[in-house]
């Protein structure tokens, strides 16, 4: 039945359409052997195969603040390659099976802890590894104001920083960072040409990422956004544990940080009170008596002694003057009382 078909439909080929004002047959092998240079036309940049199928999830735990939710949206925006997922319990396996449901191999997922604290893991689904850090220093799209700007599903240029070449967890870092947030070629959703960069520098111990334009003039960069900076805390063998590969030991968690500030604060207080305690006492301490000087009575002259003189005669007692006008005013009030009783 196969053969039948098969020769059924080359027997009922139909032959090929000639386009209008096209020359015949004879013509067009004449032509061929003796015509122009043929010119190939390349094919489009859509008909590429899309091999590299990485897809990242992009979820948190719940009570995160609104900071974190801009970033994460920022971050959807710019990695054309990354899925949505709905804010999730702690729990390693349900980590695992979101992922699974999402049908991606690499996942950020953002921790938040006492509504102050945020923690970022990076990790690769099925088997491993997993880098956990903490982020500080957040700066949204929203809130920077860059004057820089790139096209929604433009690929990235991913720059390191040589230090990332020199240690190995470092190296490993380089790898995962590599392989979620680079947009994979002639993925549907993204654009095929390259017009900002993703930038990783090791500075303190820490990793700072940032985001720049690439200007077409002069191929200076302007920064567009968002920032933040990693502190690694571990990195671990399995996806959201398992064995510890590295740990860091510059890492000083928030609660010890916040702590410390406190005891200093404490021993600041409790200075300045010994420094009152130690003034009073001063105070109160009696003052060390001076001894006389001989030489401080030199310059003083005695008073001249006035003779004593004693009377012994009485003096005198001084005549009492009365009053002429008191007597007259006692017989007013009199006249003036008998007037009000014959009244």
């Amino acid at each position: 039945a196969a053969a039948k078909r098969k020769g059924g439909a080359v027997a009922g080929a139909r032959p090929k359409k000639r386009a209008k004002g096209s020359p015949g047959e004879p013509e067009a092998a004449a032509d061929a052997k003796a015509g122009p240079q043929e010119y190939s036309i390349p094919a489009p940049v859509s008909q590429g195969k899309w091999k590299n199928k990485e897809r990242v999830l992009i979820f948190s735990s719940r009570g995160i603040n609104f900071r974190t939710r801009h970033l994460m949206q920022d971050l959807r925006t710019l990695m054309p390659h990354s899925k949505a997922g709905r804010a999730v319990h702690h729990s390693q396996c349900i980590f695992r099976v979101v992922c699974e449901m999402k049908n991606c191999n690499k996942c950020i997922f953002f921790e938040a802890k006492k509504k102050q604290d945020l923690y970022v893991w990076l990790s690769n689904a099925p088997q491993g590894p997993s880098a956990k850090f903490l982020v500080q220093n957040i700066h949204t799209l929203a809130e920077l104001k860059m004057t820089g700007n790139c096209l929604r599903g433009s690929r990235p240029l991913l720059s390191f920083d040589p230090t990332f070449d020199k240690e190995p967890h470092y190296a490993l870092l380089k790898e995962l960072f590599i392989q979620i947030f680079s947009t994979p070629q002639y993925h549907p959703k993204s654009q095929p040409f390259v017009d900002h960069v993703f930038t990783f520098t090791i500075t303190d111990n820490r990793i700072w990422f940032r985001n720049y334009q690439i200007i077409e003039e002069d191929a200076s960069l302007v920064e567009i956004g968002p920032r933040f900076v990693l502190n690694l805390i571990k990195i671990f063998q399995g996806s959201f544990g398992g064995p510890t590969l590295y740990e860091n030991p510059y890492y000083q968690s928030p609660n010890m940080h916040r702590r410390l500030i406190r005891l200093s604060m404490a021993a600041k207080f409790r200075e300045k009170n010994q420094v009152k305690e130690v003034q009073k006492l001063k105070k109160k301490e009696s003052k060390m008596l001076i001894e006389e000087d001989p030489t401080e009575m030199v310059f003083e002259t005695p008073a001249e002694e006035k003779p004593v003189e004693i009377q012994h005669v009485k003096p005198e007692s001084k005549a009492i003057v009365k009053d002429k006008r008191k007597p007259r005013k006692i017989e007013r009030k009199r006249q003036k009382k008998l007037f009000r009783t014959e009244a």
